[in-house]
């Protein structure tokens, strides 16, 4: 699949079942996610399509450690020469490739089915290096500004995104959106799951993308509250 515009300066990038997001604007190229592995060209080819060459890539976030999120990483990395940045509580996780920490399933069907199908903790991703570690509130001076909102609980340390204010969140699984909002996959803890679902509902963002599924770009606040009252 091809990527898609979400809004103007923000392209989701599927890559193999999980999205990363393309920032172009304010003069910066910024990926958020790498998904899984041997899905490096997919961001290059999105790139090109968008008159960029590989080393106009400067920046590579990451809103959490996961293999679904961080297995392209080392191969971009390379490709571009890209700054890397992740939250503390995750860095360990990419710069030895795993094993991942234990989780529990999502509530609900298509979370359970795609738990045992895809969640694999001692699966070992290629290493690399975490150049600057995200905090909570810290606003990243990247296309535009990128304010980091920790959402543990699928993974200790996920964070969301605010993309220029509000225009845009990237939020990570906090919720997956592939047949409705659903729980993710799984939680490494879901009481703080629970917590930051309702967090980021109270966000209020004008349009919201998760690391599976669409983006969200219409009744966003009211789509977020509906999904938060059904938990």
């Amino acid at each position: 699949m091809a990527f898609k515009k979400i809004i103007d300066g923000a392209y989701l990038v599927p890559m193999g079942n999980a999205n990363a997001v393309l920032l172009d604007a304010e003069g910066d190229l910024v990926l958020i996610d790498a998904g899984f592995p041997g899905k490096a060209d997919l961001v290059l080819h999105a790139m090109s399509k968008l008159g960029h060459k590989p080393s106009d890539l400067k920046h590579l976030v990451f809103t959490h450690g996961h293999p679904d999120h961080i297995g392209s990483a080392a191969a971009l990395v390379q490709a571009t020469g890209a700054r890397t940045y992740m939250h503390a509580a995750d860095v360990q996780l990419a710069e030895s490739g795993g094993p991942f920490r234990p989780m529990t399933p999502g509530r609900g069907l298509l979370p359970s089915i795609l738990f045992r199908l895809v969640w694999k903790p001692d699966e070992r991703m290629e290493p690399f290096r975490i150049d600057q570690h995200i905090a909570d509130g810290e606003t990243l001076p990247l296309a535009g500004g990128l304010r980091a909102v920790h959402l543990p609980g699928h993974c200790a340390g996920q964070v969301g995104f605010l993309w220029q204010g509000q225009r845009l969140l990237i939020a990570g699984d906090v919720f997956m959106n592939n047949l409705g909002l659903d729980d993710p996959v799984g939680f490494e803890d879901e009481a703080e799951g629970r917590h930051s679902q309702r967090k980021l509902a109270s966000l209020a963002p004008q349009a919201v993308c998760f690391g599976h599924g669409r983006a969200i770009t219409k009744d966003t606040i009211a789509r977020l509250e509906r999904a938060v009252a059904r938990r």
